[in-house]
């Protein structure tokens, strides 16, 4: 079964953005001084941790009038690509009622649907107040779309977060965008860079190996919260030392 996460990024203002830039040695880009808001751009965003495919629209503000018919329409084209359920519609998905029920759905929601098709597509999203309107997550169920809401103060689980600050990065960093029209083109034109080439995501892997080990060269010192690149050496007392001191008996 798909997973899918949604998440919006943003605001980005029109102003110099932070960062490294492509500037030849020893003429550093210059930016100008004064402090002159150009307005600002939001992406939506729409991943796939699976596959690394992205689904995202630059937008000048996300409400929910904006957001919600993009939702729409990006999920039904996502449903629409995928394979037609098999007779009965019970294989390869979970069925409906309970399974809806176990998963926290609205029980207000699943009492208005006769009966409440097979779940087809998981989505994770924040615990946004337009994210739990009762309009769009009652299209969701319709749909077959099980909403997952990342716990408070836990948004980080969103993987569209991730991959949203890669986007912005390339798009915007060490850049001047001199308008809205500038920071919406270049987002748009990140995000189809980026799925000429898609990356999957999972949880762990290669960098959580990286840390680890990076973890190991590390040496505590003395049990508090620092750290030292290389071992401490310790001194190595004489032998008569250790004696006078108990821990050699010497003959």
């Amino acid at each position: 079964m798909p997973l899918w996460c949604q998440d919006e990024a943003g605001p980005y203002q029109a102003i110099p953005q932070p960062g490294a830039s492509w500037q030849p040695e020893g003429e550093p880009a210059r930016q100008p001084h004064e402090y002159i808001r150009g307005g600002t751009a939001k992406l939506l965003t729409l991943f796939r941790p699976a596959t690394g495919a992205v689904r995202a629209k630059p937008v000048e503000r996300a409400t929910n009038a904006v957001l919600h018919p993009w939702l729409m329409d990006e999920l039904g084209q996502i449903l629409a690509e995928l394979p037609p359920l098999p007779a009965g519609g019970e294989a390869g998905t979970a069925g409906p009622g309970l399974e809806w029920r176990e998963w926290g759905c609205s029980e207000a929601i699943l009492a208005r649907l006769a009966a409440p098709p097979p779940i087809r597509l998981v989505l994770v999203w924040d615990n946004l107040a337009g994210h739990k309107s009762e309009a769009i997550v009652q299209w969701c169920v319709e749909q077959g779309i099980l909403l997952l809401y990342t716990p408070i103060g836990g948004s980080w689980l969103n993987m569209a977060e991730s991959v949203q600050r890669i986007l912005v990065r390339r798009a915007l960093a060490g850049q001047h965008p001199q308008s809205v029209a500038e920071l919406l083109e270049w987002l748009a034109a990140t995000v189809r860079g980026w799925n000429e080439a898609p990356t999957a995501f999972v949880w762990g892997g290669k960098r959580r190996e990286r840390r680890r080990r990076a973890r190991a060269r590390r040496h505590a010192a003395g049990g508090s919260g620092g750290y030292t690149r290389r071992p401490i050496a310790r001194r190595r007392r004489s032998l008569l030392d250790r004696a006078l001191n108990g821990h050699v008996h010497v003959n």
